[in-house]
């Protein structure tokens, strides 16, 4: 699978992932299930993902203005354990811009692209690939997310399947 394919792929599972989060009560994606510094809830782990594909392809790839910055409710925020009171569809909207943003971006993706040479704006020395860098935005993604469903789990929700599994192709059969 190539960079497209791999970002195809969650797309889709996203969009199973939202209906799934859209239909458990709030109170359960609040719930301080986590003891960590930067995340204590499922909403906590929502805006992260999105706000690394943000910070990753807009701020350090494409050195623009992040979505977030567009956004009211979040333009000031530097993430952490605060998400709990916020309200999931305010979330997933931001998701889908940052989504539609790096849908708008993918097309653009050439062999110099992919090679290029990023420096982190803030972290000075350190140099990825542009390629790197967004196979790092989807592992990443994959990650939380997987630990979503684990967390829905502990409090007696089923979660949507994610695997890559459930979303390849059926292979025809060969002769």
């Amino acid at each position: 699978m190539n960079i497209p394919e791999t970002y195809d792929y969650l797309v889709r599972a996203r969009r199973n992932l939202w209906t799934a989060l859209e239909r458990v009560p709030d109170e359960v994606l609040s719930l301080k299930l986590l003891d960590g510094d930067r995340f204590h809830c499922i909403k906590d782990l929502v805006f992260h993902v999105v706000a690394t594909e943000d910070f990753w392809i807009r701020e350090e790839i494409l050195r623009e203005q992040p979505v977030r910055q567009t956004i009211s409710a979040l333009k000031d925020t530097k993430g952490g354990p605060v998400f709990g009171g916020s309200p999931l569809e305010m979330l997933l909207d931001y998701w889908r811009l940052v989504e539609q943003s790096t849908l708008a971006y993918l097309p653009t993706l050439d062999d110099g692209e992919l090679k290029r040479v990023v420096t982190v704006h803030d972290r000075p020395g350190q140099r990825f690939t542009v390629d790197g860098l967004l196979w790092n935005v989807m592992f990443h993604e994959m990650r939380h997310t997987s630990q979503m469903t684990v967390l829905l789990r502990t409090q007696g929700i089923k979660p949507p399947a994610l695997d890559l599994y459930y979303y390849l192709p059926i292979a025809a059969a060969s002769a």
